[in-house]
């Protein structure tokens, strides 16, 4: 039982400011050792991790569909997990890369330099996978960690968390640079909020009401991201089969992710061929709430309220809806959007172009599915998760996104005039 949250995260943080000082100095080869032997500690200690996620499972009978599908480690998702981990130690280190340089006419030369962010807290529900993603990524980007994961998936993130630290010990970097919060106490939650001067950024990765919560209380910047509530559009000029595919996989492939496809906009255009895309989805196990045109293409096919159109379903549901041309559609994505991830398909190349320029989502694509929307699929090895907003990044939160930078002036005795 801890009594005082407020000096529990004093403690944790103070230990994780000191560990980010010695990261920042670590070679990119120290901190690479480190992540790659914790990927070596998740396959040596697979069973036990799995004994502790089967625990987790056991005790998450009222959870739904999709929280469960996101808290279920199995043989395969475990591995995914140490891959992950082995292809972010093997991806560039951006800690010290000299974005820009430039002079000055007085000979001040300047370097615009990447550095670590110093301490970053996540606050996480559900994913177990996170503990690893996020602390890796942290820990490979130069940064110290604190994690605070879900109660549901305590036993999971502390089975993770003890093969990060076998990794950072055998590599002879501080276990203080990966912390997890001892506690599924909210208090504590509420104290890392608060944590200015010892927690540089906070993001969080959940549900509507988590992200709320950080972004009201937080006295820490906060990285944030929102609903996931993605669109395809299929214009007019589509390929039909490529429509299909595409529609069904986005929205089928796994239902719970963040990249899932929430709602369906078709073309006017594509009346001839919609209705083959429509069975795609039903004939697949997928609900679909159409607008009145939609309706009249299926008889399975529900009515669809105005509710639905903002719904994050997160389950084989999907929102279907006819509209005018990409015209519609990006004022359509503009209203009800999360601005996550959208894709447009079509073989008609200008209008591909104003829909990646219309639509103002972090990600926007063009034939190709949202489930695409992960840092291991963009090259990043990991993200932390997909930022919506507009400051500082957006997308996949990888390596990059860890970092920010300082500004290094060299000079040879310039002083600067009254």
């Amino acid at each position: 039982m801890i009594d005082n949250h407020d000096d529990l995260i004093h403690d944790m943080g103070e230990r994780a400011r000191k560990a980010a000082m010695r990261l920042a100095l670590a070679t990119t080869e120290e901190k690479a050792a480190a992540v790659r032997a914790a990927a070596k500690a998740m396959r040596d200690d697979a069973g036990a991790i799995l004994a502790a996620n089967a625990k987790d499972m056991d005790a998450a009978s009222d959870l739904a569909p999709a929280m469960k599908d996101r808290l279920k480690l199995d043989a395969d998702r475990l591995a995914g997990i140490a891959d992950a981990a082995d292809n972010v130690a093997g991806l560039p280190d951006p800690v010290g890369e000299i974005i820009k340089r430039w002079e000055q006419p007085n000979g001040l030369k300047f370097e615009r330099r990447r550095v670590p962010l110093g301490v970053v807290g996540i606050i996480y529900e559900s994913r177990p996978n996170v503990t690893a993603d996020a602390g890796l990524l942290c820990l490979m980007a130069g940064n110290a960690a604190i994690l605070r994961g879900g109660s549901e998936a305590v036993h999971s993130n502390r089975a993770l968390h003890a093969a990060i630290v076998k990794g950072l010990e055998s590599a002879g970097l501080p276990a203080d640079a990966v912390q997890l919060m001892p506690t599924q106490d909210r208090a504590a939650v509420g104290a890392m909020l608060k944590a200015a001067g010892l927690i540089d950024i906070i993001i969080p990765r959940g549900g509507k009401s988590l992200v709320a919560r950080v972004q009201i209380e937080a006295r820490v910047p906060v990285l944030a991201h929102l609903d996931g509530i993605c669109h395809v559009y299929v214009d007019g000029a589509a390929d039909p089969e490529k429509a299909r595919a595409i529609a069904v996989n986005a929205k089928m492939r796994r239902t719970g992710i963040c990249g899932a496809m929430e709602t369906l906009l078709i073309d006017d255009a594509a009346q001839s061929f919609a209705p083959d895309v429509i069975k795609g989805l039903l004939d697949a196990g997928c609900e679909v709430r159409g607008d009145a045109k939609v309706e009249q293409m299926d008889a399975r096919v529900k009515a669809a309220s105005a509710e639905d159109w903002d719904t994050e379903y997160l389950e084989p549901i999907v929102s279907a809806r006819l509209v005018d041309g990409v015209d519609g559609a990006a004022r359509h994505i503009a209203e009800h959007g999360s601005h996550h991830t959208d894709s447009i398909v079509t073989e008609d190349k200008q209008i591909a172009a104003k829909f990646l320029q219309t639509v103002d989502s972090a990600i926007v694509m063009h034939n190709a599915s949202t489930q695409f929307a992960d840092g291991g699929e963009f090259g990043f090895g990991a993200e932390i998760g997909i930022a919506t907003g507009r400051l500082h990044a957006r997308g996949p939160v990888a390596l990059e996104g860890l970092t920010t930078y300082k500004t290094v002036v060299l000079g040879d005795g310039q002083t600067r005039p009254a």
